[in-house]
């Protein structure tokens, strides 16, 4: 009996989702943990490593036909992860926790499997964009009020400012 490349791409992805993710248990616990974190705990290279591998999921989501939806669900999940992971001290806690290529997997299952997550991701995309124009807009806003209160706080700074450019 032959497998198809649909199957043999799956069979490769849930080893790489276990390895990244879940191929270590904590002895005396439920908590399951993988490379993904350990590889993140070096900064920067770490990460891009870590990136990379999880990327492979994409590809073969793409191998096997995904539409727009579908990866733009999981370059998300790829986002997050590889984001929140960035952050120092934080991101290395929170790479144990929150586990992408898991999620990933599930998608890609749900996609080769149950033919689901079809079609385009133009509407998640336009949602991400406006989400991050809004957020943009608040940092701008934050940035002003914090000059401001400075500026009040220091007005000998405000005043030399007015006189030098003026």
């Amino acid at each position: 009996m032959t497998i198809s490349r649909a199957e043999r791409d799956l069979q490769f992805a849930e080893r790489l989702a276990k390895l990244l993710d879940t191929s270590v248990r904590l002895p005396g616990t439920r908590f399951r943990f993988g490379l993904d974190p350990l590889i993140g705990l070096f900064p920067f290279v770490g990460d891009i490593i870590t990136l990379v591998m999880s990327l492979l999921l994409v590809a073969i989501a793409l191998r096997n036909g995904a539409g727009g939806k579908l990866v733009v669900m999981m370059i998300g999940n790829i986002l997050v992860d590889t984001l929140g992971g960035s952050i120092p001290l934080i991101g290395a806690i929170f790479d144990f926790f929150y586990k992408s290529n898991t999620k990933n997997l599930e998608l890609l299952r749900e996609h080769i499997l149950e033919k689901k997550h079809t079609g385009s991701g133009k509407g998640l995309v336009l949602g991400a964009l406006i989400l991050l124009l809004g957020l943009f807009i608040a940092l701008v806003y934050l940035i002003g009020i914090i000059i401001s209160g400075f500026f009040h706080a220091f007005p000998e700074v405000y005043n030399w400012l007015v006189e030098l450019f003026s």
